[in-house]
């Protein structure tokens, strides 16, 4: 068995829960309290124009309260395997971000599977980013310096616009940030991968989050890219990302495999990894030296993409 990171060695004891029907109904049900932004962070409910024939789209917008100038911006998607997940449940990493680089951030609200399945999630983040580039000015934000970033399903999504975006060519993000990213349905079908160290996210946990969000048994063939962003051929042309991961995080092996054909079709791709790591480590063990220091390599590389 795999050895967990001393700092996350708690998490060998965590149980191996799926989520399913009724623990996603359950979630869904469970509202996250949106935390207080302290003094000098603000935070506003934007509402922008949806896809087409679909409902307008929220965005939970965090501002340096009196910026000047236009300042670069963070378009945060979040995560619950495209099933569950709201903007409020990562309230606090934002303001850390706003706090710390002086940068706005909006969490997008998308549509969940499988009462909306796809691509009702990936459109519903690509309006997003379309509102937060037309209200830039309102907003203070510099339209030139948007990036997408998410965690897990949020990271899929984030790989997912960055992909719809470039092929539209109607808005462009300068950079990606995607947190052990939830990229290939495949996955599923895989019967090689040990899961014996597997937690938070496990095997039967994204059978359930890719069917549900596909409407279909996922790993078959004609499955979108804008759904799964791994089953993309050609990565030319796209923003530089970062990608970090764990060792015993289901998504290691998908996540490796992006960052490399992401670096050999030219675009730069910084990956992480993290040994003895699991999926939402972070998260769970937040105080852990491990995760702090993973979060603060976050920052430095949205500083890196941002104000260079």
């Amino acid at each position: 068995m795999a050895a967990f990171h001393p700092d996350l060695a708690l998490g060998r004891f965590l149980p191996p829960i799926s989520v399913g029907p009724r623990l996603s109904e359950l979630a869904r049900r469970l509202k996250t309290r949106p935390v207080a932004p302290p003094p000098g962070v603000t935070v506003q409910e934007l509402v922008v124009p949806g896809p087409p024939d679909a409902p307008p789209v929220s965005l939970r917008v965090f501002r340096p309260a009196g910026a000047t100038d236009a300042v670069p911006a963070l378009l945060w998607i979040h995560g619950g395997g495209l099933v569950l997940g709201s903007p409020e449940q990562d309230d606090q990493k934002n303001i850390d971000l706003v706090r710390d680089l002086g940068i706005v951030v909006a969490a997008v609200r998308y549509r969940l599977a499988p009462a909306d399945p796809a691509p009702a999630a990936v459109e519903d983040v690509y309006a997003g980013l379309r509102g937060l580039v037309a209200r830039a000015g309102e907003l203070g934000v510099d339209p030139g310096r948007i990036a997408v970033g998410g965690a897990s399903a949020g990271g899929g999504l984030a790989a997912a616009v960055s992909l719809l975006a470039h092929d539209r060519g109607e808005v462009r993000p300068v950079f990606q940030l995607l947190v052990y990213p939830m990229l290939d349905d495949r996955t599923v079908t895989r019967p090689d991968l040990d899961t014996l160290t597997v937690r938070i996210w496990t095997a039967r946990s994204n059978r359930f989050g890719w069917t549900s969000y596909l409407g279909r048994e996922p790993g078959g063939p004609g499955v979108s890219p804008y759904s799964a962003p791994a089953r993309r051929e050609d990565l030319t042309g796209l923003p530089p990302a970062w990608i970090g991961v764990g060792t015993l995080d289901l998504f290691h092996d998908e996540d490796v495999a992006y960052a490399r054909r992401l670096e050999a079709a030219g675009v730069p791709c910084e990956l992480e990894i993290v040994p003895g790591a699991f999926h939402g480590f972070d998260a769970l063990f937040s105080k852990a030296e491990v995760s702090l220091r993973f979060g603060l390599d976050q920052t430095h590389a949205l500083r890196k993409a941002l104000f260079a």
